[in-house]
C-alpha cells in the first residue's frame, strides 16, 4: 500500500527494519506472535535493549533522552515493531508518568525516577480506578490527609495493572473533600513497598493475573512525593491520558494479526478445502480488513496533522472504539478457524511449547485466552461508552 511516504521516511523504516532484525530475539517474538505468556523478564529484555539504542522513550524531549521523532516516524518506527512481533513497551512508566515528571515534577523527583524509568530499573503501576469511580474517575475516594511532612493514605484502588510487579505507582487521591470532585484531587508517588499496602491479585476471564487491587492502610507518603500543587492532580492525570493519542489503535498489531489469521485460513480444513477458499468466511476476513483499513488511514491522517501542528480533539475516541472492534473480530475470526480446537483452554497453552501437546493445530491452544483477553479492551482506558460520549461532545455538541 503506498502511503507517500518520503524518501527519508522510507529509509527510516529500513532502519527500525534492520534493526528489529539483528536485536529482536526471537524467543520473545515467538511469545508474542504465537500468543504465549509474557514474563517480566520479557518485558524488561526488550526495553534495555531499546534503552542501550536510544529507542525506548520517542516521545519524550531530546535532553532527557527521547529521539527527537516526528510523530510519522513514531508512526513507523510502532507499526514496524508491531509487525515484527515486538511486544509494546510497557506504557505506565514511559509514556504515563515519565512525561508528567518531565511536565510537573521538581528536579528531585525528576533525578531519582527518569533514569531509572528510562533504562527499566522502575516499574510503575497506576493508581486510579475504585470500586466506585472507573468510568467516572472524579468520583474517586481514597483519601490523603496531612500530617506533618507526609500525607497519610487511606483507600482502595482496583484494576491495578501489573500492581504485583511495580516498585512505585502514581496515585489520585482526594486531599480536599470539600471541593468540587475534580478540584480537591492530588497527585501522589508512593513506594509499594510502604508499610500499609496490601496488593491483592484478580484473575480475569482468560486465566491471566495482569491486574490487582490494592488497599492503603494508614500509608506515609513523603510530602515530596507530591507532583506539582495540591489539589491540582486532575490536570496532571488529563496530561497523562493524552500520552496515547495514535497507538492506542494498535493498527500495527492487527495488520499482524490478520496475515497470522489467513495463515491459520489456508492451514486449517473443512469440508475437504482450506478455510480460506470458503465464501462466507472469506467474506468475514474481507469486512475486517476493509476496516483495519479504514482505520490506518484514518489514523493517519490524524498523524498528518499533528505534524502539522494540529490539536487533537475527539478523534482519538475513534481510534480507540474502531481498533477495539479489529482487534475483536480478529480475534473471533481466528477461533472459529479453529473451530473445537480453539474452544479448548488451559493455563499452560500460553506457555511457550505448551501446544505442542494440544490436538489440532499447534497454534489452537492459546485462543481461547487471546479472545477471551481481547474482551477488556474495550473497557480499559476509556469504555467505548465513554468515548462516545466524549464524541457526542466534542464532535456534536450533544
Amino acid at each position: 500500500m503506498d502511503l507517500n511516504y518520503t524518501e527519508e521516511e522510507h529509509a527510516f523504516r529500513l532502519q527500525v527494519r534492520a534493526f528489529l532484525q539483528a536485536q529482536l530475539p526471537q524467543d520473545i517474538r515467538r511469545r508474542v506472535t504465537e500468543h504465549k505468556r509474557m514474563r517480566k523478564q520479557d518485558h524488561t529484555r526488550w526495553h534495555k535493549i531499546l534503552a542501550r539504542q536510544g529507542w525506548v522513550a520517542p516521545g519524550w524531549p531530546v535532553e532527557h533522552g527521547g529521539t527527537g521523532w516526528s510523530p510519522v516516524q513514531t508512526h513507523i518506527f510502532e507499526e514496524e515493531c508491531d509487525q515484527a512481533g515486538a511486544p509494546r513497551v510497557i506504557a505506565l512508566g514511559v509514556k504515563m508518568i515519565g512525561p508528567v515528571l518531565i511536565a510537573f515534577g521538581n528536579e528531585e523527583q525528576k533525578r531519582r525516577h527518569l533514569a531509572r524509568i528510562y533504562s527499566g530499573d522502575e516499574w510503575w503501576c497506576q493508581g486510579y480506578s475504585e470500586p466506585g469511580a472507573g468510568s467516572d474517575l472524579a468520583s474517586l475516594a481514597t483519601r490523603a490527609e496531612l500530617d506533618g511532612d507526609a500525607f497519610i493514605v487511606n483507600g482502595q484502588k482496583t484494576w491495578t495493572t501489573l500492581g504485583h510487579y511495580a516498585d512505585m505507582m502514581f496515585c489520585l487521591v482526594r486531599t480536599d473533600p470539600h471541593a468540587k470532585k475534580q478540584e480537591g484531587i492530588s497527585f501522589l508517588l508512593i513506594d509499594m513497598k510502604s508499610s500499609g499496602i496490601t496488593v491483592r491479585p484478580i484473575v480475569t476471564i482468560e486465566g491471566e493475573h495482569h491486574v490487582n487491587e490494592v488497599f492503603f492502610d494508614n500509608v506515609r507518603v513523603p510530602v515530596s512525593n507530591l507532583v506539582g500543587e495540591l489539589n491540582k492532580g486532575w490536570t496532571y492525570a488529563k496530561h497523562l491520558l493524552g500520552h496515547e493519542r495514535f497507538s492506542i489503535a494498535q493498527v500495527g498489531k492487527s495488520k499482524r494479526e490478520l496475515v497470522t489469521l489467513k495463515r491459520m485460513a489456508r492451514e486449517q480444513m473443512s469440508d475437504g478445502r482450506p478455510m480460506i477458499e470458503d465464501p462466507l468466511f472469506a467474506e468475514k476476513m474481507a469486512r475486517v480488513e476493509i476496516e483495519l483499513m479504514a482505520l490506518e488511514f484514518t489514523n493517519l491522517r490524524l498523524i498528518s496533522a499533528a505534524q502539522s501542528g494540529q490539536k487533537m480533539g475527539a478523534e482519538p475516541s475513534i481510534l480507540k472504539i474502531k481498533g477495539c472492534e479489529v482487534v475483536q473480530s480478529i480475534t473471533e475470526l481466528m477461533v472459529e478457524v479453529a473451530g473445537p480446537h480453539g474452544l479448548a483452554w488451559n493455563p499452560r497453552f500460553r506457555d511457550l511449547d505448551g501446544t505442542r501437546e494440544v490436538a489440532g493445530a499447534a497454534w489452537s491452544g492459546p485462543l481461547a485466552s487471546e479472545y477471551l483477553d481481547a474482551r477488556k479492551i474495550s473497557i480499559f482506558g476509556g469504555t467505548d461508552e465513554i468515548q462516545k460520549n466524549i464524541l457526542a461532545k466534542l464532535s456534536l455538541g450533544l
